[in-house]
């Protein structure tokens, strides 16, 4: 083997060493308390101190994503990957300097999204935010749907409660947040009994616009979003095959045992008694 067979090979068993992921994640999280820290007043000796460890998160990050590339057995593959991608940007961005200059808001902001480093690096935070972004196309169909809801709906409102309060009902746009209102349910009854006050019969609408919005459009969005995620689940079960065995061998395991407790019962209540048990007392 090679010189460069032998640090390929090295650099890959660091890359997927588990110890090795768990102190990333690690230093993400130390990087998110870091960014939630300086939004307060903090005393003089205390900014050189968050200083220096963002920088050492800097460079530890650097030297993480260098492992995982060098570790990457065909170089061009890495980049084809949108994680590594996104994962190289942050932190090129990340070793540009904060001070006073235009480039500095930039650096901050860049350094509050490392903490979405935490999805790329954990398979299942990838496996949800996938599945959202698949679950798009289909979303669009019933938020579509929705919108036509609120347009007829707040058309009506706005023709036929403009006139007891202006200010949720004056147009069109301002009725579909008034509805939007509604459907959060937040304070939806102070609405609902003000223009019942002059229709008496205008519950119906307020309750018909929330079954169809609330009760059954949103649980459609549920719907879909969980098939989606069953599917992406299976696809990830199918990509690794270790993830699927080692469930199965679980799933074997707790079986055996679910059996050898239920062979223990019978043998137990098929034991022999013994004439103490038969009678209660032992024989004189």
């Amino acid at each position: 083997m090679s010189a460069t067979s032998s640090w390929q090979a090295r650099f890959e068993a660091a890359r997927s060493n588990r110890l090795f992921e768990l102190f990333i994640i690690l230093v993400i999280i130390t990087s998110a308390l870091l960014v939630g820290v300086k939004t307060y007043h903090l005393p003089s000796w205390v900014k050189p101190v968050i200083d220096g460890l963002d920088l050492l998160i800097t460079l530890i990050f650097l030297i993480e994503i260098s492992i995982r590339f060098l570790g990457e057995p065909r170089k061009t593959q890495f980049f084809k990957n949108g994680w590594n991608v996104f994962d190289t940007l942050i932190v090129l961005v990340s070793l540009i300097p904060i001070d006073n200059s235009d480039s500095a808001l930039v650096a901050r902001l860049v350094r509050v999204f490392r903490v979405l480093r935490m999805v790329s690096i954990i398979p299942e935070l990838r496996m949800l935010l996938n599945s959202l972004i698949t679950a798009l196309p289909r979303l669009g169909y019933v938020a579509t749907l929705i919108f036509i809801i609120f347009y007829i709906y707040a058309a009506a409102g706005s023709l036929f409660f403009e006139r007891i309060n202006p200010e949720l009902w004056g147009n069109i746009a301002i009725a579909m947040l008034t509805l939007f209102r509604v459907m959060t349910f937040e304070d939806w009854t102070d609405v609902m009994y003000e223009t019942m006050a002059v229709y008496p019969w205008s519950w119906l609408f307020y309750l018909s616009f929330i079954f169809l919005t609330t009760f059954a459009f949103l649980n459609m969005v549920i719907g879909i979003v969980v098939n989606v995620l069953e599917e992406e689940q299976a696809k990830l079960d199918t990509e690794d095959p270790e993830r699927t065995s080692l469930a199965n061998l679980r799933q074997e395991l707790a079986e055996i045992k679910s059996l050898v407790q239920t062979i223990e019962t019978r043998l137990g209540d098929q034991a022999p008694r013994t004439p103490s048990d038969q009678s209660g007392r032992a024989p004189d």
